[in-house]
């Protein structure tokens, strides 16, 4: 379990690539590995990940599996990256954002930046279904940072987009002052929100079953958009 408050930026030293497995060694940020065991979790732009070497003092090697390099943009990355960290929250420890697994949901794509002054602004687009458990002032994990939503737009397929705004001190500990339109960004949605949106959704259906198909013709005929409701 992590808090999504990113401790630093690591760096790619190199990558053995291998059929279905990339080792990647990181150069970590200074005292950022003491007492960092083999076995030890580390969240590495948002990616839950397991310390399996350490071959010299601030470096750690990872294995990222398959289906992990599919699903993230790991498997992209060259020597040299940069990438978010943090360690794993220890019992009693002070939880400065939100809960996070570092298992990401999915990849968003950063679609528009604004620098007003003292502040970053970055516009990130998400596919369909996962804008539903999207609030305005609600947590997201973005590259394993926990950030408030500040603005949120739903489209009528169920695709759409939020903005966080980044203060310095956020810059400075993370990657977000080098992302640009069109960077790819690992997301992990508030598992309370899912829960909470995924059990009124079920219960409302269950209620409303055998009405959709008369609800829905209702709809079409005042001109509501149907898809933008609830149960889409």
């Amino acid at each position: 379990m992590f808090t999504g408050i990113v401790q630093g930026v690591a760096r790619v030293r190199a990558i053995e690539a291998k059929p279905g497995l990339h080792t990647l060694t990181l150069q970590l940020p200074p005292g950022f590995d003491a007492e960092l065991a083999i076995g030890a979790s580390v969240s590495c732009d948002g990616v839950c990940l397991s310390v399996t070497e350490r071959p010299a003092p601030d470096q750690a090697c990872f294995d990222v599996m398959a289906q992990t390099l599919s699903l993230t943009t790991l498997g992209g990355l060259g020597v040299g990256a940069q990438l978010n960290v943090e360690r794993a929250a220890k019992e009693g420890a002070e939880v400065g954002g939100h809960p996070l697994s570092g298992h990401v949901d999915i990849s968003g794509h950063v679609t528009e930046l604004r620098r007003p002054e003292n502040n970053h602004v970055l516009r990130i687009a998400l596919p369909a279904p996962w804008m539903r458990y999207v609030f305005a002032k609600g947590y997201i994990g973005v590259n394993g940072c926990s950030l408030t939503v500040a603005e949120c737009q739903r489209a009528a397929d169920g695709s759409g987009w939020f903005e966080v705004w980044l203060i310095p001190e956020t810059l400075r500990m993370t990657t977000f002052g080098a992302k640009q339109p069109g960077d790819a960004l690992h997301i992990e949605i508030d598992r309370s929100t899912q829960v909470v949106v995924d059990t009124v959704r079920e219960a409302v259906a269950e209620k409303l079953g055998p009405l959709l198909p008369l609800l829905e013709e209702l709809a079409r005929e005042r001109g509501i958009a149907w898809e933008a409701n609830l149960l889409k």
